[in-house]
């Protein structure tokens, strides 16, 4: 990636939603902290995350990425009430950058859903979706939103599916192999390799 392409990347975007839904960032010291504690370390989140940590660790990672341009850890509210924890981030400053010919504006997203009553209901469906159109609309040079769910975490893969995602191949990472999720802008938009 050439550098001065980097540089001019901005921090990704906040995105505006529709259907009732708000993104808002986690500010450092905030109440939101607490939240996400609470919901990595609940078992439905806890497994797949492999992130239940103590709240000293999460508040110094939540602190560590809002200093960054990389991820912006983010609360997804439905009519007012948190429903997920979402990372949003850049892929030319990621470690999936290297497993796909990434463009420099594509966005990321990771998502865990705090309540397990949430599960099974089309609420992540739902809120993938609107989350992956708020980006295209909130960065008009980024044409792909991107996800890598474990291949072996199903319902993710499935969420991801019906929220209008690609299955755009497998790639290999550190920690396990995922599935390459895409929610391209037009249909050329989906990466060939």
């Amino acid at each position: 990636m050439d550098v001065y392409v980097e540089e001019e990347v901005g921090a990704p975007p906040i995105p505006s939603l529709d259907g009732g839904w708000r993104v808002a960032p986690i500010e450092p010291g905030a109440d939101g902290v607490a939240v996400v504690h609470d919901w990595m370390n609940r078992p439905h989140v806890a497994g797949p995350w492999d992130q239940a940590w103590p709240y000293e660790r999460w508040a110094a990672e939540i602190a560590r990425q809002a200093a960054g341009r990389h991820s912006r850890p983010c609360l997804a509210y439905r009519d007012g009430e948190p429903v997920a924890y979402l990372e949003l981030y850049r892929v030319l400053r990621d470690r999936l950058a290297p497993l796909y010919p990434y463009r420099p504006h594509d966005l990321g997203v990771h998502i865990a859903i705090g309540d397990e009553r949430d599960l099974g209901h089309g609420v992540g469906r739902r809120l993938l979706r609107a989350v992956a159109v708020g980006l295209l609309a909130a960065d008009e040079r980024c044409t792909r939103v991107v996800a890598e769910p474990d291949v072996r975490n199903e319902p993710s893969v499935r969420a991801f599916t019906a929220a209008g995602f690609v299955r755009a191949g497998e790639v290999t990472m550190p920690h396990k192999t995922a599935a390459l999720m895409v929610y391209p802008r037009a249909q050329e938009d989906l990466p060939q390799w």
